[in-house]
């Protein structure tokens, strides 16, 4: 199997990781809801773009620093939060943040992430973000805020597109259980891929750990975690609860999951410093748009002002050029850096970030823009296939 730094672009490091990884992993990380269209779309509306180059310009230097939600970023990407990430190695969240830390972009941690919130923030003491729901129990989601705001995380992502959970087919049809557990069915699977399997299986258990502690149940009965955060998902959440929220934190803001202009709007106006555009990487409503394709509708709508994060589909460095003509502030991305964690831990996340580093700064350069700030629309066009 080649290593991590003999791939060349985000699809090689996704066929290593679906080398390593066990099918049902595999297809957890890679796949979306229903049948889905919106994953596909999230990644091919970027090819609808086209890239319209200046010519005859310096670009002997290229200018990339930014502020992403108030922290100042090496250039305009950040990594989104994803649950579970110790189920694709055992290095987890710590892996990931430190190779974001070391490319000077900042990670946001998940909720439903396998690393205490508190010991991330020891473990790589650098200015990072927490993606927070608010649950029916507003108590759970105060005593996340009292502990973001003692432990130092510079801003908070409340997540919003999750008022019930998406139908996730491949999961279902892979019968994927968490810990994982060794059936008739996935032995076979578990036992080719020992490299996942050994560590996985017999190392510490798979833990949500920033909430197990508000179940007793836990301690016989792993799957009783996921049980208490299904019920806890609040389908009755409104914009009052945004600006509760807001209120409560009284810190940077963004809320990710919306996609229109009008829902931007309501977000600044309830207390939100930024919006994330974003399907939920197609794991939601299938057949929600493609965030590549609200962006321009959304800054229009906002001004200059607010962040805008354009969350799904960025497999290459040009993607966030072209996101950033058509008015964002950065991209996010989620996927390609569990590709680089599945395949080689923290190498693995930092050649997936070197990869979209240099194709972007590339891309800057071809295009004839030293400098991010004079990207704009009219260096774009949009051409529907």
């Amino acid at each position: 199997m080649p290593s991590a730094d003999q791939t060349h672009s985000v699809d090689d490091l996704r066929a290593l990781a679906r080398r390593r990884l066990p099918r049902p992993i595999f297809d957890y990380l890679d796949g979306g809801a229903d049948a889905e269209w919106s994953l596909a779309r999230n990644v091919d509306a970027f090819a609808d773009y086209e890239i319209v180059p200046d010519v005859l310009t310096d670009v002997s230097s290229i200018q990339t620093a930014t502020t992403i939600f108030g922290q100042p970023a090496a250039w305009p990407l950040m990594l989104s939060a994803t649950g579970l990430t110790r189920m694709f190695h055992g290095s987890a969240e710590p892996a990931v943040a430190r190779a974001a830390a070391a490319e000077g972009i900042p990670y946001c941690l998940s909720t439903m992430g396998t690393t205490r919130l508190e010991d991330l923030a020891a473990a790589v003491p650098v200015p990072m973000l927490f993606q927070v729901y608010v649950f029916r129990d507003r108590g759970l989601t105060r005593e996340f805020v009292s502990r973001c705001r003692e432990a130092g995380y510079a801003g908070l992502c409340l997540t919003v597109d999750t008022p019930v959970a998406g139908n996730r087919l491949r999961d279902r049809r892979s019968g994927l259980s968490l810990p994982p557990r060794l059936t008739a069915r996935s032995l076979l699977d578990f036992a080719l891929h020992p490299g996942w399997s050994i560590p996985a299986l017999t190392g510490a258990r798979f833990d949500l750990a920033n909430v197990s502690h508000r179940t007793d149940a836990l301690a016989t009965n792993p799957m009783s975690l996921f049980d208490f955060i299904g019920r806890q998902f609040d389908p009755g959440l409104t914009w009052r609860d945004v600006e509760w929220l807001a209120a409560e934190w009284n810190g940077p803001l963004a809320i990710k999951g919306l996609m229109t202009p009008e829902d931007a709007t309501r977000a600044i106006r309830s207390g939100a410093r930024g919006v994330i555009l974003s399907n939920h990487g197609g794991r939601q409503l299938d057949g929600a748009p493609a965030p590549i394709d609200q962006v321009a509708a959304v800054r229009d709508a906002l001004g200059d002002g607010p962040d805008v994060i354009c969350d799904g589909g960025v497999r290459r460095g040009s993607d966030v050029v072209k996101a950033l003509a058509l008015g964002a502030t950065a991209c996010s991305i989620g996927r390609p850096y569990l590709y680089g964690l599945a395949a080689a831990g923290e190498a693995g996340v930092a050649r997936t970030l070197k990869m979209l580093h240099d194709e972007f700064e590339r891309t800057l350069a071809l295009a004839g823009v030293p400098e991010i700030q004079n990207l704009s629309r009219r260096h774009i066009r949009h051409r529907p296939r």
